[in-house]
């Protein structure tokens, strides 16, 4: 009887084996259908990379050094790289290789082909007077070496003055602002105007 039993172990065994092997085949071919609509959507992403370290350099110089914890690459007609984590790239002085100042933003995109570089939401930009630029978006565009925003933009000055403006264009130095319909709150020495 004991031997029965187990022959009726083996064979119990046995059937389900198939059950088995058809119910993962079956989760993997709904995965796979899930990539395949995701990827006919958004676009294909490439590879999932972490702790991203990127140092940028030019002749030997470094230009800028960029730091996100996740950047996902899509392969689509106009490949992109998005940092939906956080950014920080660090901008260097190609003649002194000084730091000459940062930006810091929630979210980056990196369109390579185009040269341009998008922070979007919480944006912060820093240049080597101290001066800082708040926005919510902020476009890098590195053939025309100027960064610029359509967004409303936050200056604050060395001194403690603040300018506000409708949008935004610099050199990507961040050091000759311009804004559109700027207004301002400038901080006045009365010991110097008496």
């Amino acid at each position: 009887m004991m031997y029965h039993g187990a022959k009726y172990v083996k064979g119990l065994g046995l059937l389900l084996l198939p059950l088995l092997a058809f119910s993962i085949s079956s989760c993997e071919n709904d995965l796979n259908k899930v990539k395949e609509i995701a990827s006919n959507e958004v676009g294909i992403v490439v590879e999932p990379t972490t702790g991203v370290d990127l140092i940028m350099s030019d002749s030997a110089k470094v230009k800028l050094h960029l730091l996100a914890p996740l950047m996902l690459q899509y392969q689509t007609k106009d490949p992109y790289k998005v940092m939906p984590k956080g950014v920080k790239v660090i901008l260097y002085d190609k003649q002194t290789q000084q730091e000459s100042g940062n930006i810091v933003a929630d979210t980056g995109i990196s369109r390579d082909t185009k040269k341009l570089i998008e922070f979007h939401k919480n944006v912060v930009a820093t240049n080597a007077k101290g001066e800082t630029y708040k926005s919510d978006e902020l476009y890098w565009d590195q053939t025309t070496k100027k960064v610029y925003s359509h967004k409303p933009v936050q200056v604050t000055m060395n001194g403690g003055n603040v300018m506000n403006g409708d949008s935004f264009e610099s050199d990507d130095a961040f050091l000759h602002p311009t804004l559109k319909s700027s207004t301002g709150i400038f901080h006045v020495d009365e010991k110097v105007t008496q």
